[in-house]
């Protein structure tokens, strides 16, 4: 028997779960896109207006759910366009498959319109990377491209010249979904008791948790609260133990808290659980640490490691809890908490301030606040993020996504879109500033055109805030990052979706009480006075910084500029 070579293809991967392809039609990838003209029962086609975003949806749709997911694009320009949102899949170790089209196979390598050598381009994005040339073995490289973007976490991609898949080939292939199996570790138990002992021997121990710990957050909760020890979460893993957890420190660095940078460096013995932090000078090296991860590579990447155990987090994280005994009482972690504790007076203090307009950092507490238990966030880059971090309050309940390692901005509403296609039944709220929502704002007409719905919420105060803040910590003068003055909320109602101009703090609370569970795609405006998002410790180089914009300042603008509170500055730097 034969089948259609796209046929066939778009089969293979629906039985790999793939139920969505975001993407955009076109000359080059018109015979797969026939295919799934075919295969409308099987697979659903999101049709996005930009390349950059079908590829960030991806990447988000596979983070949140930690399946493949899959985007497509004509090849030359709409490969390069997929890129970015590539990279970000590649970086948070999201799964997805990308299907490039080529000019057909007889025109390659002719010079001819818009072909491009994707093979070369895609190379350093790719842990699969492959041009189809042979019909009867598109099936088999498909295949092997799903496994291999699974068990590696990251990108497949595939350049299929459009003629390739309109061949009729013999039905004779079977996909390795039943017999497919990720690899599993045989964990170490020597290690195990080293790092008990580890444990049980150490005064002032603290959790550094990633996303490793997302399937296993029961078992990092018993863990933390039998031991008694203090958790710091990264950006990835926010929520997945609750925000407001009195042991839970927040995270660490630029965008962490004052708690976790001071109880860092007061710990003899810092745990990483299924995490790669990058940012190794925040992490205490001068004393011992456990590291466990199923990625042997990252294994003492960022550190030395007294015991290393590479497996799954929540096996290890079981023999653990069945070892060991319960800790009654631990000094170092009740100061922890009594740190935690503060810290979390202070951010009220932070948003009690007076202003004028709406405050950003009220904004996120209002919103967090308001949120179902059941919200997905999808938080964009920028002084989202920062405000984010601090003053929402995730749940375990909840899903948090962000890019968290190439830190692309424009990724807030293509997370949306993905959200409410791979969870419909859940709320889901995305937050941007007015820079990273005008990259890719004429998508949130593909939300209004597949009745997604969704509270859009921008930060509008027409300036790239974060870049402000980050020109003056480094002694650097303002310059270049003005936004145009655009209404947000008359592009919402342009694109059939639902938008609303906030310019009060009132305005805002009733907004998101009205939009609680949004029924269409709703925008809101919110005209936000600029709040400096300091870091929660100010280090020495950065207090050298801002003197020297001050100072810079006073002399080239004859006027002192305006500085967050003292207060605040005082509690970050001292």
């Amino acid at each position: 028997m034969k089948v259609r070579a796209s046929d066939k293809m778009v089969d293979i991967m629906s039985k790999w779960g793939i139920d969505n392809i975001f993407g955009l039609p076109g000359d080059s990838v018109d015979t797969t896109i026939d295919a799934m003209y075919r295969a409308q029962n099987k697979i659903n086609f999101t049709h996005v207006l930009h390349e950059e975003v079908a590829a960030l949806s991806a990447a988000a749709h596979a983070k949140l759910t930690g399946e493949i997911s899959a985007c497509l694009s004509i090849g030359g320009p709409g490969a390069i366009h997929l890129l970015n949102g590539l990279y970000d899949a590649k970086m948070d170790h999201a799964p997805v498959l990308a299907i490039l089209g080529s000019v057909q196979s007889k025109l390659i390598n002719t010079d001819f319109f818009q072909e491009v050598d994707t093979h070369v381009l895609f190379d350093n994005v790719a842990v699969y990377n492959k041009i189809v040339m042979d019909p009867q073995s598109l099936p088999r490289i498909v295949d092997e491209a799903i496994r291999t973007a699974i068990s590696k976490r990251g990108v497949a991609v595939l350049t299929i010249p459009d003629d390739v898949p309109n061949h009729m080939i013999e039905d004779n292939y079977q996909p390795n979904v039943d017999t497919f199996k990720l690899e599993d570790y045989k964990i170490d138990d020597d290690s195990v008791q080293k790092a008990m002992h580890l444990i049980e021997t150490h005064s002032n121990p603290i959790i550094l948790a990633g996303r490793g710990i997302e399937t296993a957050q029961a078992e990092a909760k018993e863990f933390a609260e039998k031991y008694k020890i203090p958790v710091i979460q990264t950006m990835p893993a926010k929520g997945l133990i609750d925000d407001d957890a009195p042991y839970n420190l927040g995270q660490l660095g630029k965008l962490g808290t004052k708690p976790a940078f001071e109880m860092m460096r007061k710990a003899d013995l810092v745990i990483m659980l299924g995490t790669d932090y990058p940012y190794a000078p925040y992490l205490n090296k001068k004393v011992d640490a456990i590291q466990v991860d199923n990625d042997g590579d990252k294994l003492g990447k960022r550190r030395n490691v007294t015991v290393a155990i590479q497996g799954d987090t929540k096996v290890v994280l079981e023999e653990f809890n069945k070892l060991g005994k319960a800790v009654e009482s631990r000094p170092f972690f009740d100061t922890a908490e009594a740190k935690a504790k503060l810290w979390r007076s202070w951010l009220k203090d932070v948003y009690s301030k007076d202003h004028k307009g709406v405050l950003p950092s009220l904004m996120f507490h209002n919103i967090s606040d308001n949120a179902p238990a059941d919200t997905v966030w999808s938080i964009d880059v920028g002084t989202s993020t920062a405000f984010g971090a601090r003053f929402i309050e995730a749940k375990h309940t909840q899903k948090y996504t962000i890019s968290a390692w190439l830190g692309t901005m424009g990724c807030a509403l293509p997370g949306a879109i993905a959200s409410k296609i791979a969870m419909p039944e859940r709320p889901v709220y995305a937050i941007a500033g007015d820079g990273a929502f005008s990259m890719v704002m004429q998508d949130f007409a593909t939300a209004v055109k597949n009745d997604l719905p969704m509270l859009m919420i921008v930060l509008n105060n027409k300036l790239l805030a974060f870049i402000e803040y980050e020109q003056q910590s480094a002694g650097q003068q303002n310059f270049g990052i003005a936004l145009p003055e655009i209404d947000f909320a008359k592009f919402a109602e342009a694109a059939g979706g639902i938008g609303e101009r906030i310019t009060t703090d009132k305005q805002f609370k009733e907004a998101i009480d009205k939009y609680r569970i949004p029924t269409r795609p709703t925008l809101l405006d919110v005209a936000v006075t600029d709040e400096a998002p300091l870091p929660g410790k100010i280090m020495m180089d950065e207090a050298k910084g801002y003197a020297k914009f001050g100072f810079d300042h006073l002399k080239d603008q004859h006027s002192m500029p305006t500085l967050p509170p003292m207060r605040e500055i005082m509690r970050s730097f001292l």
